[in-house]
């Protein structure tokens, strides 16, 4: 009877702690880092403030996992854009998925690269390794649906397109011309992923 106490108090401590870590990757790409605080994340995920502390042992441990998570999501997706079409389409697929008009809209769940760039400099360790860890998968995935995969021109060409893209993404969220912002995704997509 006490395993089975101890078991059920353990999966609701997990099932609370996804919780945290879901609600702080939607703020952190909505608000930024410096606009994310312990209070709003812990009542919007339904829990007191106080019970943070059983979770983790600091602010910036959360963002960490928070940012981590954001970043799987995001590689998540664009995996998925390239899994859903033939390997000669899949770069085309998913340049046009990240510079869709539903991806500038959707801060909040869309690339933390774009979201967060600017102020990932000035965050704690943690979080800067798993930034650095994304932009490399995104490198490699990039890199992977090149003809010439493995030689130093993929390489290369990867890491202007993953730049590129974060780029594009970052300034048509930032303008408040909607002709603009479709003007930037479509120029970065006739010369990133031509026709």
């Amino acid at each position: 009877m006490r395993n089975t106490k101890h078991s059920i108090r353990a999966a609701a401590k997990e099932a609370s702690h996804e919780r945290i870590v879901s609600v702080a990757a939607r703020a952190i790409r909505r608000s930024g880092y410096d606009g994310t605080g312990v209070a709003d994340i812990m009542k919007e995920a339904g829990l007191t403030h106080g019970a943070f502390y059983a979770h983790f042992p600091s602010r910036e441990a959360m963002l960490a996992e928070a940012a981590g998570r954001a970043c799987t999501e995001s590689a998540s997706a664009a995996a998925n854009a390239v899994a859903s079409v033939p390997s000669g389409q899949a770069l085309a697929a998913m340049l046009r998925a990240y510079l869709s008009p539903e991806h500038v809209a959707h801060a909040e769940m869309g690339c933390p690269l774009a979201a967060l760039g600017s102020e990932t400099p000035r965050q704690a360790a943690e979080v800067r390794r798993v930034t650095t860890r994304h932009v490399k998968e995104m490198i490699d995935l990039v890199a992977r649906q090149s003809p010439d995969w493995g030689q130093p021109g993929a390489h290369e060409r990867a890491l202007v397109t993953v730049a590129t893209m974060v780029g594009t993404l970052l300034l048509a969220r930032a303008v408040d011309e909607p002709a603009l912002s479709a003007s930037l995704c479509e120029a970065a997509l006739k010369h990133l992923a031509p026709a």
